[in-house]
């Protein structure tokens, strides 16, 4: 069929994929009568009220009827006295909302927009609008302008407007001639633009397949993939085997390229002691040599500060606890007031935060300073709450500042006689690293975490390597169950599955099993044992106190797709709940949402990938969505950042570490076969701590208890630890 042109007002979007682009709308062609039209294709970026013209072809949908394919589009200004007032009111231009656009519109009539663009000082004419206020409106629209067009030299490469922006605030005016000249700058400085999405646009302005500047950026890409898998490294065989594999390119040039990438310090190869050659990124190798020995200088310093518990009456301190510590207990308690650096860990039920109470009350006795921290803010809360002392996040006691770095450090450590932190587990290399190089010698700090769970979200796998055979550092590993914790359902299941045996699910009151073989069968399943059966049986209220845990994050039984089903029942649209479409997803207020990557410029010390929260406000005027998080800090995210955040109604079992919840609903399915490992499932399972429902297949619940595991991480940690 002929091309076809159509100018329309977009009046709302149906739809709208974040991957593609593809995007369903309803449009006004203003032609009266209040019929709309539906127009298909790539409009991300159109907000409703904006007047778009768009190229494409009139088609017919055997479903949906009529609608206009769009090819591309160009934005045009409006030049009716509705359009502009409704274009202006519509949230395109940061300050300006309906009360105001309608003010402005009334005042200057069909010049509104001339103004705006040409004597924006002449805004100050509306009444109740100030001079602040009218700088901001201007400096708004030129940035939107700017934007624009950015937006549309990246538009034939597919390139998100939410993207386009962050390009835009990163180069400003030079951001076409980076995309231009240096497009892999992008996957290193932008966040959300990979290489892949680098490589699309390198190829659009030119960049040849074989360039070094793409086999080396290309290289960089694969190590950074690692990273994101939980490795520290790759072996240098495996990094040019995958390369090859993602470049496409030949074996030898990408040999040739990494031999360039060393000598420039783009990456480190280092030969371990096996003789197999590392190749790193240089953060995290810095982190892995730094952590090591920091760790090594706590372990073997001279310097005390905590000299009363050289010679301790023990059983007369026992004693003074008032209550009774089995025999690996009493060991870790002096474990951890004598040793510099030790470890507690063990599962659940086995008094790991009995001991840990035990520890501070006789430190704080003997006048210790003890600081308490742990990964995430639920951590922290509920490591306060055991203790009766205030618990930090690791980030807010360190006090990241913009770009990462710490406020406290080697030259500037924590005071602090003994550091204690909880859900070890978690901490990843460059955490732990920023943690560690913060301890001065003499202080003695407390690893406390169960190793047997899912290790870090992020690269390493600390913990573990620090528990390693040839490791100097001392540990308690805490076995038994205490009668109390026998009669929970949910600490007698983890055991189990942590040993290899099939959970019990029958004739307990805190542990179910509602069985389904098909994927999409339990997940509608889950919405209704979340939505009504758990709040009608358990009294608990489904947004705070329930929690829905998937093996992966794709699938009908995946996070993805149960946190819309989820968000329809549980927080669903209506005339007076404030909402944002941003991509595919709409938020609104009340929506259960977690950060998904780590960002240092945001709120007091940072807010970092799987930090939880509300959205509690929703700003058309000011463009901005805030969201209380679990550290009961208020943050602001513009419209243009919301791909850092995502619903976390449902969320993967890898994203639930360190967090703990009333009750956990677990999808299990045979469609998750890869992911299903016990280390994953009784991750899950401790989430809990008063109720699990497991929804789905006992085959796939077979194979999660049975499989141990796909095998270590690429570390080195335990390796530079045990030199001497």
């Amino acid at each position: 069929m002929a091309d076809a042109v159509l100018e329309a007002t977009l009046e709302r979007i149906t739809f709208a994929s974040e991957e593609t682009g593809y995007t369903v709308a309803r449009v006004d062609t203003g032609r009266g009568g209040g019929d709309l039209v539906t127009v298909v294709g790539s409009l991300l970026g159109v907000q409703p009220g904006e007047t778009i013209r768009m190229r494409g072809r009139w088609g017919s949908h055997p479903q949906y009827g009529r609608q206009f394919v769009v090819d591309d589009y160009t934005s045009v200004l409006p030049a009716t006295i509705q359009g502009i007032r409704r274009y202006l009111g519509s949230g395109l231009i940061k300050g300006i909302g309906p009360v105001l656009a309608d003010r402005i519109v009334t005042h200057f009539g069909l010049d509104a927009l001339d103004v705006i663009e040409h004597s924006p000082e002449r805004l100050i004419e509306v009444p109740k609008l100030g001079p602040k206020r009218t700088k901001l409106i201007a400096a708004a629209w030129e940035e939107q302008k700017a934007i624009k067009e950015v937006m549309v030299f990246l538009q034939g490469v597919g390139v998100s407007t939410s993207l386009a922006v962050r390009i835009y605030k990163q180069y400003q005016d030079r951001s076409i001639d980076v995309v231009r000249q240096e497009p892999y700058r992008l996957a290193g400085d932008v966040w959300g633009i990979g290489f892949r999405t680098a490589d699309v646009i390198a190829k659009a302005v030119g960049i040849p397949h074989d360039s070094p500047q793409r086999v080396k950026a290309g290289l960089q890409f694969t190590l950074s993939e690692a990273t994101g898998d939980g490795d520290c490294f790759l072996p240098e065989n495996q990094l040019i085997a995958d390369a090859v594999r993602i470049l496409q390119v030949d074996a030898g040039l990408v040999i040739d390229c990494l031999a360039e990438l060393v000598d420039e310090e783009g990456v480190v190869r280092e030969v371990m002691p096996d003789g197999e050659a590392a190749v790193y990124l240089v953060p995290f190798h810095r982190a892995e040599v730094s952590l090591a020995g920091s760790l090594l200088r706590l372990l073997r310093t001279d310097a005390e500060r905590m000299p009363a518990f050289r010679e301790v009456d023990w059983d007369r301190a026992f004693g003074w606890l008032g209550a009774s510590l089995e025999e690996k207990q009493q060991e870790a308690v002096r474990l951890a007031l004598t040793r510099k650096v030790a470890v507690l860990t063990g599962g659940p039920g086995c008094g790991k935060s009995f001991t840990v109470r035990s520890i501070v009350r006789l430190a704080v006795a003997k006048r210790a300073r003890v600081v308490l921290a742990a990964p995430t803010g639920r951590a922290a809360k509920r490591l306060a709450e055991l203790t009766g002392h205030e618990a930090r996040t690791v980030h807010r006691l360190l006090e990241l500042k913009p770009g990462g770095d710490a406020a406290y450090d080697r030259d500037r450590p924590l005071e602090a006689d003994l550091v204690v932190v909880d859900e070890a587990s978690m901490l990843d290399l460059l955490l732990a690293n920023k943690l560690v190089k913060a301890i001065a010698p003499g202080t003695h700090l407390l690893l406390v975490g169960d190793v047997d769970q899912l290790p870090s979200v992020g690269a390493g796998e600390v913990l573990r390597d620090v528990l390693a055979p040839d490791s100097p550092v001392p540990h308690v590993r805490l076995t038994h169950i205490f009668r109390q914790a026998q009669e929970s359902g949910v600490v007698t299941n983890a055991h189990r599955i942590n040993s290899g045996e099939y959970p019990l699910v029958q004739g307990l009151p805190d542990f179910f099993l509602f069985p389904c073989e098909d994927a999409e069968e339990a997940a509608a399943l889950t919405v209704d044992v979340v939505a009504s059966r758990i709040p009608r049986k358990f009294g608990l209220d489904p947004r705070t106190d329930v929690q829905v845990l998937t093996p992966m994050h794709r699938g009908a039984a995946g996070a993805g797709a149960l946190n819309v089903v989820l968000q329809e029942s549980l927080t669903p649209a209506g005339p007076n709940v404030p909402e944002r479409r941003f991509g595919g997803r709409v938020f609104r207020v009340g929506d259960k949402v977690t950060q998904i990557r780590n960002n240092y410029d945001k709120g007091a010390n940072g807010v970092f990938n799987g930090t939880l929260g509300v959205v509690t406000g929703i700003d058309v005027v000011d463009q901005k969505v805030t969201v209380r998080t679990d550290e009961d800090e208020d943050v602001d995210y513009e419209f243009a950042e919301l791909d850092e955040l995502t619903h976390a109604y449902a969320m993967t079992i890898h994203r639930s570490q360190g967090s703990e919840y009333p009750c956990v609903v677990i999808p299990i399915t045979t469609s998750a076969w890869l992911m299903l490992q016990r280390n994953l499932l009784y991750t899950a399972v401790t989430r809990a701590k008063k109720l699990v429902v497991l929804v789905g297949s006992r085959k796939a619940i077979g194979q999660a208890v049975r499989t141990v595991g796909a095998g270590r991480r690429h570390t080195a940690l335990d390796v530079r630890l045990s030199q001497t």
